[in-house]
């Protein structure tokens, strides 16, 4: 609003400075931004007061309309940026319920001046519009543009929530079924060998009902955790509710066994300093591609019967589809 007191000051140059229009010209520009920052501040509804501010914005850029006696350029600016302004808010309808008020804004300053008209611009008065054609173009694009990647932010996080456990941050089931399927298809189309290991908690309720069910999401965690340190960044994690987890191994049986021993072996040295007496042990069942039909299902259900082997056959074991427990 200060840089339109620059075509408003060119346009009275031209055609006389009266008083009144000069303490019009400052209250407008300078005095009425800074009065209505600071309604809104003090306002218990300043969303409400924000409107408001709005509304008397247009109402003062229509009166200037017919006090610049309707000159050309300005007086199609003016009315366009306080129009643009409202439609940038975002607010349902606020740009349409604006024009009245605009209008009467209109009407008060052509009662003013008898609603006279010299709409010719001079080249003084282009000059002069042209940093608040500039000016406001470019704040407008700034703040739709930080908008934007506003909301672009926020859209990643909500699909990043939409695919992950809020416990555990590993991926949720409907997630790991959706990539576990694309990714075992992809493997086994390209004859490349994959593992899926299978984990339970052991005695998860009896931690809770013990430690109480704090303890039992720190478990879950502190599995999560480890899964991450220890199956590598190309697995695909993630948890199937309660105290099960899946993990995808892009590697053939051999190293998955590996990889699950090493995991079955942190989680039992683990250590708890707020709860001393905690043991928390897991067991798994583990499956290759191959060994089963080739669907996510049957994979699935065969590494889910190892794992119950594991833990019928103790606990704190692995177990492969076609091997004794170990």
């Amino acid at each position: 609003m200060g840089v339109a007191a620059l075509p408003i000051a060119a346009v009275l140059h031209e055609n006389g400075w009266t008083p009144w229009l000069l303490a019009l010209v400052v209250f407008t520009c300078l005095l009425w931004p800074q009065l209505a920052w600071w309604l809104a501040k003090r306002s218990a509804t300043p969303f409400q007061a924000e409107q408001r501010n709005l509304m008397i914005d247009s109402l003062l850029a229509g009166l200037w309309v017919p006090l610049m006696h309707f000159n050309l350029l300005p007086a199609v600016l003016l009315p366009t940026v306080a129009t643009a302004d409202k439609i940038n808010t975002g607010i349902r309808g606020l740009w349409l319920r604006s024009l009245p008020v605009m209008l009467i804004g209109v009407l008060g300053g052509g009662l003013l001046t008898g609603f006279a008209v010299v709409p010719r611009t001079s080249m003084l008065v282009m000059l002069a519009c042209l940093p608040l054609l500039v000016v406001h173009t470019l704040a407008v694009s700034l703040g739709t543009f930080h908008l934007v990647r506003t909301v672009q932010g926020r859209n990643r996080q909500l699909a990043e929530l939409s695919r992950q456990d809020p416990l555990t941050g590993l991926a949720n089931r409907r997630y790991w079924r959706e990539e576990s399927a694309r990714l075992l298809a992809e493997r086994s189309t390209e004859g490349l060998p994959s593992t899926l290991l299978m984990i339970d908690v052991d005695k998860l309720k009896a931690i809770n009902d013990k430690y109480g069910h704090g303890a039992g999401d720190d478990a879950l965690c502190r599995l999560a955790t480890l899964i991450r340190e220890h199956a590598g960044p190309e697995t695909l994690a993630g948890r199937l509710g309660g105290d099960e987890f899946c993990v995808m191994l892009p590697c053939g049986k051999s190293d998955a066994e590996t990889i699950a021993e090493r995991l079955r072996e942190a989680m039992a040295s683990a250590r708890w300093p707020l709860r001393p007496g905690l043991h928390c042990t897991i067991s798994m069942g583990l499956t290759e591609t191959g060994a089963v039909e080739g669907t996510l299902h049957g994979w699935s259900e065969a590494a889910d019967r190892a794992m119950y082997r594991a833990k019928h056959s103790g606990r704190n074991r692995i177990a492969s589809d076609k091997s004794n427990a170990s």
